[in-house]
C-alpha cells in the first residue's frame, strides 16, 4: 500500500508541475533534464545542477517553489537585476519578491510581511543577508518551500568568481534539514563540481548534468592586428543593429572603444567599475530595455543579464580562462537563435596575461593555478581542431568527434605546418642575447633580430651583430607574431619581468636539440562568414533587416510585415510598462505568434511563452494588431514543438561594492 501511495504522490507532483509549467510559463512540456530535476526536488531531494546559460535552470527552482507548500528562497548575488526578475515573474502571475541593500526600511518591511503572511511564491535574498540573524530570524518564522543556491560556482575557490559569502550557505542544509536545496550553475569543472557539493555540505544530493552545449552560437577567434577596425566591420557586415557585449580588459579600453564605435555610427555605452552607480545602473537599464544596443564593458557587465536577444558577445581581449569565456560567451543567444562568440587574440593578449598572473597578489598555489586556467585558455585559442569541442573537452563532455559544424576551425578548417626550425631561430635568439649578451628582451625585438631589421633599438644593442640576425626573412612579421605566440601557449618559451621578456623554459632544450616537433597552425588570412546553426547557411548575421534578421531567420518573406508589427507594439507595451520588451514576451514567441496566427483568444492560448497571465493581459492587444493586418495568414506551418524557456540566471554579483579591476596597463 505505501508503495502505491508513493507512486500515486508521484503522479500528482509529477502533474501540478506541468499544469504549473503551462498555466504560468506557457508551455506544454519540459526539455532536457528539467523535468528529473523537479520531480526529484518537489518530492524533498536536494540536487546539484549543472546546465548551460540558456538550458532553463531559472524553472528547476521556480516550478518547485509553486508546487510546494511555502515560498521558495532564492539565493543570488545578482542584486543589480533583482528588481527585473522580479518584475518578470510578477508578469507572469507569479508572487515574487527580493530582500537586498537597494531598498530602504520600508520596502524591506513590505516584502518580509508578505513573507509571514504566505503571500510570496518566490523570494531572493543576496547571500550577504545570510550572515544577519535578522535575516535567519525572519526565515526561521515563515514556511520555506525549497532554498536555491543559485551561481553555484561562486562557493569554489577554485572557480573563476569565488565569492566568500557563499561559503556560509552550508548552514542552510543545518538549520533547515527538511527543506529542499537545488544548487545551481552553468560552468562549472569536474573538480569546481565536486567543491560545490563540498562546501555546501551536500553529500546525498543528486547530480545532473546536462551538455554544455550551446549549437546556435558559431565560436570564431582571428588573429588580432587592428581589434577596433576589425569590431567595426564585424558588426557592420554581420550584425548591424543587432544587440551585443564587447568586452575589453581595461577601464581605458572599454572607454575608447565605445567612444569609436558611437564615432562610426554603432549606438554604443561604456560599463565598468570606475563609473559612478547611477551611470552604470543607466547604462544597464537601456541595454536591457532598448534593442540594438551595444555594451562595451570589462568583466563588471553581464551579472545575470537575462535578456534573450543578445545576438553575439565580442572579446577584444584574452578572457583569463575558459570558465570565464564560456560564461561570458553565453549570454549570446539565451532565445536560441544564432548568435556569435567573436573574438580577437594576439601575441600581446599572451604576454600581458602572463606577465598578470607573475606580478599579481596571491601566494605560489594560486599563481598556479592562474597559469593553468591560462593554458587552457590557450589552447582553446590555438587548436586546430573543433573548437567546440575544445571547449565541451574541458568541461568534462565528449566532443562530436566528427566537428560541430558551426565554428571556425570546422568552417574553414586551419592548416598546419612544421614550425620546427622556425621555434629553433626564435629559441636561439634568446639564448644568444642571454648567454653572449646577459640580456633579455620582449618580442618584438627578437622579431626585429630574426628579419634582419636594423631598428634604432638594434643597432643601440649592436644586434645587428648576432650570428641570428636576418636568418628569419622567410616569414613575415605577423607569422613571426604568430609562431612566439604559439610557442607561449605551448611553453616553450615564457615571459618574464615587468617588461615580458622571453626566456627558455625547461621544454625548450628539446627542441634546440631537435629531440622534439613543433606544429604550428597557419595565420588564417580571411575571416569566416557566419552561418546558421541549424542550417549551415547565412543566416543570423548581416545587415539589412538588421536586429530582427536572426528572430526572423526562419520565417517566411510574407509573415515579416507581421512579426514586424508585433515587436512594435511590444515596445510600446514595454515602455509604458516600464519594463525590458522580453518581458512582454520573447521574439520566438512572437514568431511562433504570425506563424499560427491565431484569431481567438483560446488559439493564442496554445502559442509556447504564452501563460494565462500574459493571455489574459496581452490577448486582445495581440489579436488587434494581427487583425489589422488583414486577417489570417493562409499559409501558416504547424507550430513548432513547445520547450520550456530559461529564466534569470547569468554572472552574479555581490550585495558589496563592485571589486577593484586591473589597472589600465594596456
Amino acid at each position: 500500500m505505501a508503495g502505491t501511495g508513493g507512486i500515486a504522490e508521484m503522479s500528482m507532483t509529477q502533474s501540478e508541475a506541468l499544469a504549473a509549467l503551462h498555466r504560468v510559463f506557457g508551455y506544454e512540456a519540459f526539455r532536457g533534464e528539467q523535468e528529473a530535476v523537479i520531480e526529484h526536488v518537489v518530492a524533498g531531494g536536494d540536487a546539484v545542477v549543472l546546465m548551460p546559460t540558456g538550458g532553463g535552470k531559472s524553472l528547476c527552482y521556480q516550478i518547485p517553489a509553486l508546487v510546494r507548500p511555502g515560498t521558495g528562497v532564492v539565493v543570488s548575488p545578482l542584486i543589480a537585476l533583482m528588481q527585473d526578475q522580479v518584475d518578470a515573474l510578477r508578469a507572469l502571475g507569479v508572487r515574487a519578491g527580493f530582500m537586498n541593500s537597494t531598498q530602504d526600511f520600508d520596502e524591506r518591511r513590505v516584502v518580509e510581511a508578505e513573507f509571514l503572511a504566505g503571500e510570496l511564491d518566490l523570494l531572493y535574498l543576496a547571500p550577504e543577508r545570510l550572515r544577519l540573524d535578522s535575516t535567519l530570524d525572519l526565515l526561521s518564522r515563515g514556511k520555506i518551500s525549497v532554498f536555491a543556491i543559485d551561481e553555484a560556482h561562486c562557493v569554489s575557490q577554485w572557480g573563476h568568481d569565488f565569492r566568500p559569502d557563499y561559503l556560509a550557505l552550508s548552514l542552510l542544509g543545518e538549520r533547515w534539514p527538511d527543506v529542499p536545496r537545488i544548487a545551481l550553475t552553468a560552468t562549472a569543472t569536474r573538480a569546481t563540481h565536486q567543491e560545490i557539493t563540498q562546501r555546501l555540505n551536500m553529500p546525498t544530493a543528486r547530480h545532473f548534468v546536462a551538455s554544455f552545449d550551446r549549437p546556435n552560437i558559431q565560436y570564431r577567434i582571428v588573429p588580432k592586428s587592428d581589434p577596433k577596425k576589425q569590431l567595426l566591420s564585424f558588426l557592420r557586415e554581420e550584425h548591424a543593429g543587432d544587440a551585443g557585449i564587447v568586452y575589453c580588459l581595461s577601464r581605458n579600453s572599454v572607454e575608447k572603444t565605445a567612444e569609436f564605435l558611437s564615432r562610426n555610427g554603432i549606438e554604443a555605452v561604456p560599463y565598468h567599475a570606475g563609473l559612478d552607480a547611477g551611470t552604470r545602473a543607466a547604462h544597464q537599464s537601456r541595454f536591457l530595455r532598448e534593442d540594438g544596443l551595444v555594451v562595451v564593458a570589462t568583466i563588471a557587465f553581464g551579472m545575470g543579464i537575462d535578456k534573450p536577444d543578445v545576438r553575439f558577445v565580442a572579446h577584444l581581449d584574452l578572457p583569463k580562462s575558459v570558465e570565464g569565456y564560456y560564461q561570458e560567451t553565453g549570454r549570446a543567444g539565451r532565445d536560441g537563435l544564432p548568435s556569435t562568440a567573436w573574438m580577437a587574440y594576439g601575441l600581446n593578449d599572451v604576454i600581458q596575461q602572463r606577465k598578470l598572473i607573475q606580478s599579481g597578489e596571491g601566494d605560489e598555489a594560486f599563481r598556479r593555478r592562474a597559469a593553468m586556467h591560462l593554458d587552457a585558455m590557450l589552447a582553446l585559442c590555438e587548436t586546430a581542431q573543433c573548437r567546440r569541442g575544445q571547449l565541451l573537452a574541458y568541461f568534462g563532455q565528449d566532443p562530436d568527434p566528427a566537428g560541430c559544424g558551426n565554428c571556425d576551425t570546422c568552417l574553414t578548417p586551419p592548416e598546419t605546418w612544421d614550425g620546427t626550425i622556425a621555434a629553433q631561430k626564435v629559441l636561439s635568439t634568446v639564448v644568444r642575447l642571454q648567454r653572449e649578451r646577459g640580456q633579455k628582451f620582449g618580442a618584438g625585438q627578437i622579431i626585429d633580430i630574426l628579419l634582419g631589421k636594423r631598428t634604432g633599438k638594434v643597432i643601440q644593442f649592436d644586434h645587428d651583430q648576432l650570428s641570428v640576425f636576418g636568418i628569419g626573412t622567410e616569414l613575415s612579421e605577423g607569422e613571426w607574431r604568430g609562431v612566439v605566440r604559439q610557442l607561449l601557449a605551448q611553453g616553450l618559451v615564457a615571459v618574464e619581468g615587468e617588461y615580458g621578456t622571453l626566456v627558455l623554459t625547461e621544454d625548450s632544450g628539446a627542441v634546440l636539440r631537435q629531440e622534439r616537433e613543433v606544429p604550428l597552425r597557419k595565420e588564417p588570412k580571411k575571416p569566416v562568414a557566419a552561418r546558421s546553426a541549424s542550417s549551415g547557411t547565412a543566416g543570423s548575421s548581416g545587415s539589412g533587416r538588421g536586429r530582427t534578421k536572426a528572430a526572423a531567420a526562419e520565417l517566411p518573406e510574407e509573415l515579416l510585415p507581421a512579426f514586424e508589427a508585433l515587436r512594435a507594439w511590444r515596445a510600446e507595451q514595454a515602455r509604458e510598462q516600464g519594463v525590458p520588451a522580453y518581458v512582454i514576451f520573447h521574439d520566438a514567441t512572437l514568431r511562433e505568434i504570425v506563424t499560427v496566427w491565431p484569431t481567438s483568444v483560446a488559439q493564442l492560448g496554445g502559442v509556447g511563452g504564452v501563460g494565462e497571465k500574459k493571455l489574459a493581459t496581452y490577448g486582445e492587444g495581440v489579436l488587434a494588431v494581427l487583425a489589422s493586418l488583414g486577417g489570417t495568414s493562409g499559409t501558416s506551418a504547424p507550430a513548432p514543438a513547445h520547450h520550456a524557456e530559461p529564466g534569470g540566471d547569468d554572472w552574479p554579483e555581490t550585495d558589496a561594492e563592485p571589486e577593484p579591476e586591473q589597472d589600465d596597463w594596456i
